[in-house]
């Protein structure tokens, strides 16, 4: 019976996700989690249904719980890194999107947040590692390109940084033009 209650109950947040009834949904999440206190898909929602209504706490609270009872799980990782980050936790932001990269080391995006964190503390060293992953993961997505143009121009590496403009003027010529401006590098047309 109880599995039973439990399918009708995800069927309600569901539907009722659908039609933007965020506040009763979480009712629905919750009612869910009392019947299987460690569920993944409950715990994962809450957190998403929390922090899209702006309650970024009550999402790392449950993202905290999801990652205690499933720490396999990657993905709850990177969105407690994200979260932490948003919120200004550096240094548990770190440990969070370290600990999505362990567990799935082809996970761009978690590369990329633990970039911008390394970033954010001046840990020059450490950004262009994570930055080098971001890029081998997704070599045609130009935010990684562009954060690690920036952290060259930022170690006095201009070379460096020029390869990359050079680079990104093949398929992101706007934001090739964008790091010209900012960094003062100039990069002459091709012959």
């Amino acid at each position: 019976m109880s599995r039973f209650n439990y399918l009708f109950l995800k069927s309600q947040a569901m539907a009722l996700l659908v039609f933007g009834q965020r506040g009763a949904a979480l009712q629905r999440f919750d009612a869910m989690l009392a019947l299987v206190p460690d569920d993944r898909y409950a715990l994962g929602s809450l957190a998403h249904v929390r922090a899209q209504l702006g309650d970024k706490a009550g999402a790392i609270e449950a993202l905290h719980r999801l990652v205690a009872v499933h720490p396999g799980h990657a993905a709850a990782w990177f969105n407690l890194g994200y979260l932490l980050d948003e919120t200004g936790q550096k240094a548990e932001a770190e440990a969070a999107f370290r600990q999505a990269t362990r567990l799935e080391p082809k996970m761009d995006r978690a590369w990329y947040g633990l970039a911008l964190i390394l970033i954010h503390e001046r840990r020059f060293d450490e950004a262009v590692e994570a930055l080098r992953h971001n890029t081998e993961l997704q070599p045609m997505s130009p935010y990684g390109w562009y954060q690690l143009a920036r952290v060259h121009a930022d170690r006095h590496e201009p070379d460096e940084a020029v390869k990359i403009i050079r680079h990104l003027k093949g398929f992101e010529p706007k934001v090739a033009a964008q790091l010209e401006r900012e960094t003062g590098l100039r990069i002459a047309p091709s012959a």
